[in-house]
């Protein structure tokens, strides 16, 4: 059964669109980021994806933020949608967003 509501996967959503914004734009970040090889690159935003929705997970198991996921097996699937929405959402923006020019 799903509980995460649309609200919800919005979130994780656009916080994937917000960590691809920063790493393309955010002048120091950006450097810093095109400096290394293409699959560095992909790792950093699946690691960010992971940190995010793991670290909502567990605020959520500590009962220090309110979302509906609980500590068990639906519970993690429901972060893994949330996961999936923030990867999509970040792949998304990389590739429909200008390029800023680094000349």
């Amino acid at each position: 059964m799903f509980v995460l509501t649309p609200e919800q996967l919005f979130a994780f959503a656009l916080s994937g669109v917000i960590v691809a914004l920063v790493l393309e734009y955010f002048p120091k970040v950006a450097d810093w980021y095109n400096a290394l090889a293409d699959n560095i690159q992909r790792l950093i935003v699946l690691g960010s994806g992971l940190v995010v929705v793991l670290g909502a997970f567990g605020l959520t198991c500590l009962e220090i933020i309110a979302l509906p996921w609980v500590c068990t097996w639906p519970g993690l699937y429901d972060a893994t949608l949330a996961y999936v929405a923030f990867i999509v959402a970040s792949q998304s923006a990389y590739l429909v967003l200008p390029k800023p020019d680094r000349s």
